[in-house]
């Protein structure tokens, strides 16, 4: 089945820590969403880093990941001028690297829907033919 939907790094955290306050609205907005959800590496590897001194929500992500439910989407070389291009027509915000391969793979993929608690960025970032993001779960 064909993903609905990106996901980035909050709502992965947050699906995962009951503490977290984006935690209530990052499940409802994953449950009202159709799976699978896509993802990069960049964004796994942000993830990973976040988590790594908690062994539970290292086991936690892990038990999302292979559940299907997210899949990674590879970036290739041949794409890193494009991502590049984006970090350097959002120099001003700035935009990090995880967040161009996603607004890049939105853009691959035709997906305007982003699972993300950062509202700021991806209400700023455009997709082809000034294409603005929809952005779950809204802010609390």
């Amino acid at each position: 089945m064909p993903a609905s939907a990106l996901i980035d790094t909050g709502v992965i955290l947050a699906l995962i820590d009951r503490d977290d306050r984006w935690h209530t609205l990052s499940v409802e907005a994953f449950n009202r969403s159709r799976l699978p959800l896509l993802t990069t590496e960049a964004v796994l590897a942000e993830v990973f880093h976040l988590t790594e001194r908690n062994l539970r929500d290292v086991r936690g992500v892990w038990r999302l990941l292979r559940s299907g439910a997210i899949h990674m989407s590879p970036i290739t070389n041949e794409e890193l001028p494009d991502i590049q291009a984006l970090m350097d027509d959002y120099a001003d915000c700035p935009m990090d690297f995880a967040d161009a391969t996603l607004v890049h793979l939105g853009a691959r993929e035709r997906l305007s829907t982003i699972l993300t608690i950062d509202h700021d960025d991806f209400n700023t970032y455009r997709l082809p033919g000034r294409k603005v993001f929809t952005v779950l779960p809204s802010r609390p």
